[in-house]
């Protein structure tokens, strides 16, 4: 198992401090934002970690992170040009993946759930995490029927449940040749949606509930959120463990 951290985009929702460094570089309490996604592959065992982020911002991230986890983890850079969608990043990972599964996880997604036993458990299709939110409108959202996920509408007017497809991902290798088969959306973007939907209708998809705390920090509240809650509950701790 291999692990990727996908770190691009332009971070519009949290101008105009994303006019100045990434959105992953931006201090959930005392840490960059993307030390927790790193932390959580490592917590999981998983050593051989490739970070993609945009051409302006990957040096900045690959200075901070180096020189905090060099001892900690082999972690590897790569470029997204272009903003071209969750599924288009991940599609830049085959080579450094080279036919292995692979954790995935969105640079932003910031919880406490621990995953070891599905990451150990897992062996082809993919495995998505769900969680119970209160604003489902802003993400995909999962159908779920007979406790088997039936479908997944992104950011959808009328939510079919308050079931929130969170950015942490197990895929098997196949992932890679359901990219090469997607068609951008109308917004430009390859879909990761699109990608767990092949999943789905093939039937190679098991889905877990995240009990714990879990946000995508990509706004100015769920930033504040993720920053209460780990001065509160001093999950900053968890990042310590691997000296």
């Amino acid at each position: 198992m291999k692990g990727v951290i996908l770190a691009g985009g332009i971070g519009s929702r949290l101008m105009p401090l994303t006019k100045i460094t990434n959105k992953h570089l931006l201090p959930i309490y005392d840490k960059p934002m993307i030390f927790y996604p790193i932390s959580k592959l490592i917590e999981s065992n998983i050593r051989d970690i490739l970070i993609i982020s945009s051409k302006e911002h990957i040096n900045q991230m690959s200075n901070i992170i180096d020189n905090s986890f060099r001892d900690k983890a082999s972690i590897s850079y790569q470029i997204q040009h272009e903003p071209l969608g969750i599924a288009h990043a991940l599609s830049l990972s085959e080579a450094f993946c080279d036919n292995s599964n692979i954790t995935v996880l969105l640079g932003d997604n910031i919880f406490e759930d621990n995953i070891t036993t599905q990451i150990n458990n897992f062996s082809n299709g993919a495995t998505i995490f769900l969680k119970k939110v209160n604003d489902p409108k802003r993400y995909g959202v999962a159908n779920i029927r007979d406790n088997q996920i039936i479908n997944i509408e992104e950011k959808p007017l009328n939510p079919k449940s308050d079931l929130a497809v969170t950015g942490i991902f197990i895929y098997d290798n196949t992932v890679f040749d359901i990219i090469r088969e997607l068609k951008p959306s109308a917004r430009n973007e390859l879909e990761i949606t699109c990608v767990n939907n092949k999943y789905i209708e093939d039937n190679l998809v098991s889905i877990t509930f995240l009990n714990g705390f879990w946000t995508d920090a990509g706004t100015f509240d769920s930033l504040y959120d993720a920053s209460s809650f780990i001065k509160k509950s001093k999950k900053t701790i968890f990042l310590d463990k691997n000296k």
